[in-house]
Order: structure tokens, then sequence, then C-alpha cells
């Protein structure tokens, strides 16, 4: 029997070529008894059996046959046809009702009523070590009811070949025909303040530092380079908060995908207390340790739960432009130890081709 969805805590949620980057991400979070929200994954196979049972494959074949890489125009065209072909097929009737049952399932788990939730892309392609599509799809946030969650399901499929993603896929090299959707549908997190963590400094590289980056409210503002965020830097090793920089927050997102106006109280004042800045990149540095590398972490601190228990990891994916610098190596004597001083030195001071934009990878505009 085909499955279609699968809780975080599945070990079914742990298999990538099903659930993809972002999925897997929050599974293995779970499972290591990290604080995430509740939620579930569409899986892949809903999606193959999408354009199979529409007889969509032909059709995505010869249109995207027609892309030029040098004629940006071919890119909108192919988006405008596909987006056109894909909007009048219907999600199979098996995949929306396991959908639907997997949605009153999270209700019931939560306490009743429809639960506003989140509802993102995790395409098997995506946030690899090699390529990140972290950025490139799209993410909703306060989807309610069953048949929301289903159409705003339909719409990261067509997600999937937005003239923005043809455009990454062509410069790396993917072939879309190739990246199948799974679908995330977490509760939407009630955020007094949010943002994004690297355990590494997505400036330098330096893998002694955590870095925070955050603003009021949905996480929305910061990924999408609206505010400045305040920044807080963390020494790894000892847990010791080393910088606090206030940023310029000017809007926020409370509810929903409109922003609203900061209030100006709360516009000069930090977004997160110094302690909530240390347990958060306790937890960061222990995600690194399960993961073996450097992560790029989102985070929300949720005004609906107790201070004891309000902090909620979003997504990780590993963090792919410093980690793929080679490292200054370990010190050789028999170099003598002020030639390799310097060495270390001019290693650690080049610049990665991405690195400086404080995100660490392709940007996280759309999630």
């Amino acid at each position: 029997m085909t499955v279609y969805t699968v809780p975080f805590d599945s070990e079914a949620c742990r298999d990538v070529r099903e659930v993809g980057g972002k999925a897997l991400g929050l599974a293995e979070m779970t499972a290591a008894g990290l604080p995430v929200a509740p939620g579930f994954t569409v899986t892949a196979a809903a999606y193959r059996d999408f354009l199979d049972e529409n007889g969509l494959r032909d059709d995505v074949r010869r249109i995207l046959g027609q892309v030029d890489p040098d004629d940006r125009s071919t890119y909108d065209a192919a988006e405008r046809a596909l987006t056109e072909r894909l909007s009048r097929a219907p999600l199979p009737a098996r995949v929306a009702d396991e959908v639907r049952r997997a949605y009153a399932e999270l209700n019931a788990r939560i306490g009743g009523g429809d639960v506003p939730v989140a509802v993102r892309s995790s395409a098997t392609a995506e946030d690899s070590g090699g390529d990140s599509f972290a950025g490139e799809f799209e993410t909703w946030v306060d989807v309610v009811g069953a048949e929301d969650v289903l159409a705003h399901v339909h719409r990261c499929y067509l997600s999937v070949f937005t003239g923005r993603v043809l455009s990454y896929a062509v410069e790396r090299g993917i072939d879309l025909r190739t990246v199948e959707m799974a679908v995330v549908v977490q509760k939407t997190v009630r955020a007094r303040s949010a943002g994004v963590m690297f355990t590494l400094d997505p400036i330098t590289g330096d893998r002694s530092r955590i870095v925070l980056e955050s603003s009021w409210g949905l996480g929305l503002s910061v990924v999408g380079g609206e505010v400045t965020p305040d920044r807080y830097v963390v020494n790894k090793v000892g847990l010791s908060l080393d910088q606090r920089v206030l940023g310029d927050k000017r809007v926020e997102y409370r509810r929903g995908d409109r922003p609203v106006p900061v209030p100006e109280d709360r516009r000069e004042r930090l977004c997160l207390e110094d302690h909530e800045v240390l347990a958060l990149a306790a937890l960061g540095r222990k995600l690194e340790q399960l993961q073996g590398r450097p992560q790029d972490i989102e985070f929300a601190v949720d005004e609906d739960l107790p201070q004891d228990a309000n902090l909620v990891l979003l997504q990780c994916r590993p963090e792919t432009v410093w980690s793929s610098v080679k490292r200054a190596p370990a010190f050789d004597a028999g170099t003598g130890l002020m030639s390799w001083i310097v060495g270390s030195i001019g290693a650690g001071a080049r610049t990665p081709a991405g690195a400086g934009d404080g995100h660490g990878h392709g940007g996280h505009r759309h999630g």
C-alpha cells in the first residue's frame, strides 16, 4: 500500500527519498527529543501519483525542453505554461483523503478544532550538502482547514516549476524532471520572536561561534530580508554571549502573510532575552553534534507556551557555503610554528563565493 502521509515521529519520515531534506531534518530533531512543532509530511509518492494520474509527465518534458538557458523569457514562458497545466490537474482522491485524515489526527493531538498550520515545500533535491533549494520554493503560514491545506499542497506542486526555481536548476545543472516534491504540514508557531541560527559564523566561517539573527513576530521578516535583525554571537565552547547588536526591526508578521508595523516601544529593544539566546545556542550545538556538520536552523519563541518550554525549532539544514571550504591544517612541526600560524590566518581570511550575506546559502526569502 502506498503511503502518502507520515508524522514527524515516524521512522518513515526519515527516508529522505520520500520526504525531502526539510522533513528529514524535522524528523531527526523530533527523534533526538529537540523541541519541534508537531506535524506531518505529504510524501513524494503523492506528487508522483499527481503527475501520473493527470498525464503530466509528457507536458513537463515538452515544456522544459523549450527552455533556452540563454533566453530568460523562455523561463517565464515555461512557468506560465506549466502553472496553467498543473493548476487544472486535481490531486488524486486517495491522496486528498489521506491528507484530510492526517490533518484530523493533528487536530486531535493538539486539542481539537482546525489547527492553523504552515505548509512548506520539502523537495527531494532540497538542502543536500551540494545543492540548497532553500529560498527557492514557497511557504505559507496560518493555513486553516483540511480543504485549504489541500489547496496549499497543490500550490507546493506548482512551485516546482516557477521561473525562479527553473533559473536556479539550470544554473546548477539540475533536471527538474528528477525533482520530487514532498510537503511539510506543521502547526503554526505563535512567535513572539523568530529567526535563524548558524552553528558557525556565516560571515567568516569561524566554527567556534554560534550566530543568531532574530526579529519580532514570525521569521518571515528575517528570511525575506525585510528587516535588519538583532544579531547575537555566542562562544560555542563555553556558551558565553559575546556580542549583541541591535537591529532595525520596523515590520513583523503576527498572523498570516501580511506584515504590520512594529510599535515604537519595541523597535529599540532586543527581541531575545540573554537566557533565550544561550538556550537556543545549546540546542544548536547539540544539533550540530547530532548531524556531524555545521547547521543552518530556523527557530521561534512561542508566546503561547510557558517560559521554560517556549523555544521551538522549525527547520534545520546543512550549512552549504563554509562547510565545503577546506579548513586550515593541523599544526605540522616540520613547517615551523610561525609558518603554520601565517598559513592558518590566510586560510581563515578567505571568503568563499556567496558568503558574507549573513545567511550562508542562497537566501531564506521563501522557505
